[in-house]
């Protein structure tokens, strides 16, 4: 495994990359749309025609004429929008999808990534409303582009009546661009702030779930709301300030449009009034001047989306462009191989060397808390070779040789507080649904008391972090599922803290009978299990300090006695 210095991509990389692989859906969408513009913009051109024809020949068949014409616009403005729309909104939710998929991949990768100090509230966010805002450029270029359409026809229109006219429409259009484009980057920055507090929030909260049983345990629930309430006071705070900004752009973007078509209409008037324009030109005018506001109004709020889906796109490129801490090599272990940790520095670990044989059960017993989770980190890959000094070997291979993959396939390291999933007790014990040994993980946990208690046994329904089972029964759940995936190599953590002594005791005779054969580890100050490992490892300080059977440790080691006797 080698340390990537890979540097993240910009967000406009990911804008471009989204623009790219929907150009097909664009095309289509900004042909159907601006054809729905030109449809729109047609409308009051071809009523100043009727008034400037049609009503001068007072002939029902020009009459005729002209409800048809009017029919096929206002037929072409429904077709062109409702067509045009499903293709643009069909394109932004399956580009969201890709995004939320690929955020989602790079949490579930097997090689932690430097995202910079996210937590997995905040790339919960990133997975859904920025890739979201993300996908939204794919509607926002064909209506920028429709809406052009329509205020260059608008324009064209009104420069045959009087060139004026014409002129007044694109210098307006460009005076009223060049203003909003100053405030969008204000509406850009402070967004991607409100992104970034209220997705601290989410991760607080979060936090707090997690966090909820120990913290009613030792009254900090009032502390733990406190500082929550101050993370979400700051996204409230950012939220009115993103709202008082948006609203002066929307009121801007109005009140600028409103003068421009009060101009574009003031002068019209003028000019019929000086007959330099007929009649029907006039109600062309008119119409053409309260018209453009609609898409003078989408036109001046592209700025605002292109520099919010900017925004959102800065922070994915947090998550997919973060470099994996190490990339992993490509060798695999041998089977059934032994585990060998030679001169590891870790955290409180100080050149910390021991050897498991293939087939043996050892059990360590750490002085200090630390210490065992130090060891833990390092054999489950949490902390990646080039975190540490001294080597780890898997069945004679280096961990920094082998792929990720291929270690947790073959040693798997159950955590103490392993998480519990909605679902059932079968689908927590057997995610896969392939473990040939789920019958007897259930009986040598001494889970089945909780099977038999439940009419639908294995099937009984798991709410979310096992919230409807004791401290206990969900220590053994975990541990179940540790010993169905019957990996070649199995480290536990502490797996029976929770658990009487007499099922303790019960279920370290059985994991001993069950891994017979199997290299097993359990880091643990559990006198059951201690007893049942073929020798003891004393961790003191970092380091390896005494070794031998349980039994002649506490017959000899006074120190060892007091640590694990209860």
């Amino acid at each position: 495994m080698k340390t990537d210095t890979q540097r993240p991509r910009p967000g406009a990389a990911i804008l471009r990359t989204a623009l790219r692989r929907n150009i097909g859906a664009m095309i289509a969408g900004t042909v159907l749309m601006g054809l729905y513009q030109a449809a729109e913009t047609a409308f009051p051109i071809a009523l100043g025609l009727i008034v400037e024809h049609t009503m001068q020949d007072r002939s029902l068949g020009s009459l005729g004429v002209s409800i048809g014409s009017l029919a096929v616009i206002i037929t072409t403005v429904s077709l062109s929008w409702r067509f045009g729309m499903r293709v643009l909104q069909k394109a932004n939710t399956t580009e969201a999808h890709r995004w939320r998929v690929q955020v989602a991949a790079c949490g579930l990768q097997p090689v932690a990534r430097d995202v910079d100090g996210l937590k997995s509230g905040e790339i919960l966010t990133i997975a859904t409303e920025d890739a979201d805002q993300t996908a939204d450029i794919i509607e926002v270029v064909p209506l920028l582009v429709s809406s052009l359409v329509a205020v260059v026809v608008a324009a064209v229109a009104l420069s045959l009546a009087d060139i004026r006219l014409g002129l007044l429409v694109i210098v307006g259009t460009v005076g009223i661009l060049s203003i909003l484009a100053v405030m969008s980057k204000r509406i850009g920055s402070s967004t991607q702030e409100q992104q970034a507090k209220v997705a601290r929030a989410g991760a607080k909260v979060a936090d707090l779930i997690i966090g909820l049983r120990p913290l009613h345990g030792f009254g900090g629930n009032h502390a733990a709301f406190g500082s929550y309430r101050r993370v979400s006071t700051d996204a409230k705070r950012q939220a009115v300030t993103v709202a008082r900004v948006n609203g002066a752009y929307a009121g801007t973007a109005l009140a600028l449009n409103a003068v421009l078509a009060a101009t574009v209409s003031l002068t019209a008037g003028w000019l019929a009034f000086e007959g330099r324009i007929s009649i029907g030109e006039l109600v062309m005018a008119v119409g053409l001047a309260q018209f453009i506001m609609e898409p003078l109004k989408m036109f001046s709020e592209m700025p605002k989306y292109v520099m919010i889906a900017r925004a959102s796109a800065e922070r994915m490129a947090l998550v997919l462009s973060a470099p994996p801490v190490t990339v992993p090599g490509p060798e695999r272990p041998a089977p059934g191989g032994d585990l060998e940790v030679d001169g590891v520095r870790h955290g409180t670990l100080r050149g910390l060397k021991f050897t498991v044989a293939a087939g043996e059960f050892v059990a360590i017993a750490p002085y200090q808390p630390r210490a065992a989770a130090d060891l833990v980190a390092v054999l489950a890959v949490n902390a990646a070779p080039p975190a540490y000094e001294g080597v780890v070997r898997l069945g004679g291979q280096e961990l920094a040789d082998l792929s990720v993959e291929a270690v947790r396939e073959h040693m798997l390291v159950n955590p103490y507080d392993a998480e519990i999933f909605g679902g059932t007790l079968r689908t927590n014990i057997d995610p896969s649904g392939s473990s040939r040994t789920l019958p007897e993980a259930v009986e040598a946990s001494m889970l089945t008391d909780v099977v038999a208690l439940h009419r639908d046994g294995l099937d009984y329904a798991v709410r979310d972090r096992g919230a409807n089972l004791s401290g206990g029964q969900r220590q053994r759940l975990s541990l179940a599922r540790a010993l169905a995936a019957d990996t070649d190599v199995l480290v536990l953590h502490n797996p029976t803290t929770a658990v009487d002594a007499v099922t303790e005791q019960l279920i370290a005779r059985n994991i001993a009978k069950l891994r017979r054969g199997r290299t097993t580890l359990v880091i643990t100050s559990s006198p059951a299990l201690l007893d049942a490992a073929d020798r003891v490892l004393v961790l003191d300080e970092g380091v390896i300090t005494a070794e031998d059977t349980h039994r002649n440790l506490l017959a000899g080691d006074e120190e060892y006695c007091l640590a694990v006797a209860r």
